[in-house]
């Protein structure tokens, strides 16, 4: 049995809604739309422009509303929630998880967050409130305060039936925790462990101290990072006193490793991570023109940097032909780098002990792709031009940029970081204009200086 392709299922379920929509059978596409699960009706709702968006929106069975509100991107949600009754939105938070519901209602207006908050029965709004005390890029920003507790000096058969009497667990709990009476965590207890061992046993004697509590207040990059070095399904979560506040589960951390995917991808565009697709002309243009007016000046300031050897471009045509060449292999070699570099910071693997080490080995592998392609190149210019100078000097060039390059692509990422700027942003602007202008400047005086 072959998997599905997600896209080209997407692709088929988006053609046939849309024919059912277009025939009238709208009884027919609303049954197929709720007879699919959240996430693939968010999916749907993000591949169509804003008049059929509103359309497919309003077949959605308002039990899932919900659900389906929580898988679509921020401005998605935003543009469905606008139009929304306060009713049905009240209606929608319903039976959310308190971490998703944190999530949901920040991106509410006051007056729906406010009656989604009465709404709620004072246990509920408690946990509400625990988790918004915490960024939401923190661990205590991503926790569900849903949690099943034990004491170390109870038998597993007490525990058996505790668990009966509650009749179902939380959603992706592989553990339940230990605490003491102070409510301070001290460790888990394996499911597997807790159905395969005498149930005459105490919990202190079986109980798992291998998984280490997360401090509240840790980013939610290096949460990610933890469960993917220990191969968590969920962790629990404490504050500054080892007092236990919740968990973390294996689905948030997805989402978060999505979102910082989309976010790289994304930033070094100038984007959000968040940009619909499909959203308005007048919004979409705004949110561009910022970063195309940035990197307009750099031009400018690479094409102010020509103009100063106007002199050289009229005497030796052929500087003219090649300089973009020294450029733009500057450009390539400086990303290349960014990009390493960028994604170590990201993963935590560049620190003050080896920076030193990467910046030499960035500067030698440099150094060799740029003897390499400096004879290529070098070649092709003496074999073009039939002039031994004007192979000599792109040769000269192409070597210094390359170096220069990547230099820049290692050490600009470590200076942003260091400013508190986040380098995937504005690494590639920086590293692109310091390429052109130094591979421009280098070419051109070197070919002033030899070939005038």
């Amino acid at each position: 049995m072959t998997d599905i392709d997600p896209v080209e299922k997407t692709e088929s379920q988006l053609q046939v809604l849309s024919s059912a929509m277009t025939t009238g059978t709208m009884q027919h596409a609303r049954r197929m739309l709720n007879e699919l699960v959240p996430a693939e009706i968010a999916d749907l709702l993000e591949s169509l422009p804003h008049t059929e968006r509103n359309l497919l929106w309003d077949l959605v069975d308002p039990e899932k509303e919900g659900e389906v509100l929580l898988e679509v991107g921020d401005e998605v949600r935003t543009t469905l929630i606008r139009d929304m009754p306060l009713e049905d939105l009240v209606n929608a938070t319903e039976g959310m998880d308190v971490d998703d519901l944190a999530d949901f209602v920040q991106a509410l207006p006051d007056k729906v967050t406010a009656e989604v908050l009465t709404s709620m029965d004072s246990q509920r709004r408690r946990r509400l409130e625990s988790i918004l005390s915490y960024p939401e890029d923190s661990a205590g920003g991503l926790m569900n305060t849903d949690t099943i507790t034990v004491r170390p000096e109870v038998t597993l058969e007490i525990v058996l039936r505790y668990l009966q009497r509650l009749g179902e667990l939380p959603n992706n709990t592989d553990n339940l925790i230990v605490t003491n009476r102070d409510n301070r965590y001290i460790g888990t207890l394996p499911l597997t462990t807790l159905l395969t061992t005498d149930p005459h046993a105490y919990v202190v004697d079986v109980m798992s101290r291998e998984i280490e509590a997360i401090p509240a207040d840790t980013e939610d990059d290096s949460v990610a990072r933890i469960f993917e070095d220990h191969d968590l399904l969920s962790a629990p979560v404490v504050d500054d006193k080892m007092r236990l506040l919740g968990r973390i589960t294996v689905d948030d951390v997805v989402d978060v490793i999505r979102d910082e995917g989309d976010h790289s991808v994304m930033s070094m565009a100038g984007l959000p991570e968040e940009e619909d697709l499909f959203a308005p002309v007048i919004p979409s243009s705004r949110r561009r023109a910022l970063w195309l007016g940035i990197n307009l000046i750099t031009a400018f300031m690479a094409s102010w940097v020509v103009s100063n050897f106007e002199g050289t471009l009229e005497k030796v045509v052929a500087i003219a032909v090649l300089m973009n060449i020294v450029a733009s292999m500057g450009g390539i070699a400086g990303t290349q780098t960014l990009t390493l570099v960028t994604r170590g910071l990201a993963l935590g693997q560049v620190s003050r002990q080896n920076r030193v080490w990467l910046l030499s080995k960035e500067l030698i592998v440099g150094m060799l792709n740029g003897i390499v392609w400096a004879l290529v190149v070098g070649g092709i210019a003496f074999l073009w031009f039939k002039q031994a100078n004007i192979g000599i000097v792109i040769a000269a060039a192409m070597i210094i940029n390359l170096i220069i390059a990547a230099f820049s692509g290692a050490a600009i990422p470590l200076m942003l970081r260091k400013l508190g700027i986040d380098p995937a942003i504005a690494g590639s602007v920086v590293v692109t204009t310091v390429t052109d202008i130094v591979g421009l400047f280098v070419f051109l005086g070197l070919a002033t200086i030899f070939l005038i």
